[in-house]
């Protein structure tokens, strides 16, 4: 059978690679079987911390149902790692954050810099910046700081603000942009 893709790949063939991925990154779901049935839309969401070494390469949602076990790994990953203390997040940023990386095409995870924040951590990265808010989003679960560095801050960006779904904030500075599930407005720091 041929196909008129210049890559080769079909559709069919990405979604058994995708579901292929869900069973060997997520071996302990012992109904991983029935989330897969069906092969339908996935999200998958790919990082690494500088921070804690850590790397994390998730199907969380298949189907139109979020995977608990993989939610529960993505909230550990995206925990304060300053204070070691995790909040769940709002699963609203982990998507525009899945959508803007599948946007831009990217082989590569996003470098996490900044999931969850306690309140002493937004408190201590305030006092050494103007650029933290108050309120942060971060403090509710609701807000990322990500990298990338096969993209610019502008490319990033534009991927997000496109999913129209939050806030985004381009920091060409520190070269992240920042995602939540907020109103949506943009903003540059």
């Amino acid at each position: 059978m041929t196909n008129g893709s210049t890559s080769g790949l079909t559709r069919r063939a990405l979604l058994g690679a995708f579901a292929a991925t869900a069973v060997a990154a997520a071996p302990t779901f012992s109904n991983a079987a029935g989330f897969l049935r069906g092969g339908g839309d996935i999200r998958r969401i790919r990082m690494y911390s500088g921070r804690t070494g850590e790397r994390i390469d998730m199907i969380y949602w298949v189907d139109g149902k979020y995977i608990k076990d993989a939610v529960k790994e993505v909230n550990h990953f995206m925990r304060d790692w300053r204070t070691d203390q995790t909040k769940a997040m709002d699963l609203r940023t982990i998507d525009i954050m899945a959508a803007s990386h599948n946007l831009l095409d990217a082989n590569e995870p996003y470098m996490l810099l900044s999931g969850y924040r306690s309140p002493q951590t937004n408190a201590m990265l305030r006092s050494k910046s103007r650029n933290v808010a108050r309120n942060s989003l971060h403090m509710q679960g609701q807000a990322a700081d990500l990298r990338l560095a096969s993209r610019s801050v502008s490319q990033m960006a534009k991927a997000a603000m496109s999913c129209r779904a939050g806030g985004v904030g381009k920091y060409y500075g520190s070269n992240f942009v920042h995602m939540d599930c907020g109103v949506i407005r943009s903003w540059r720091g």
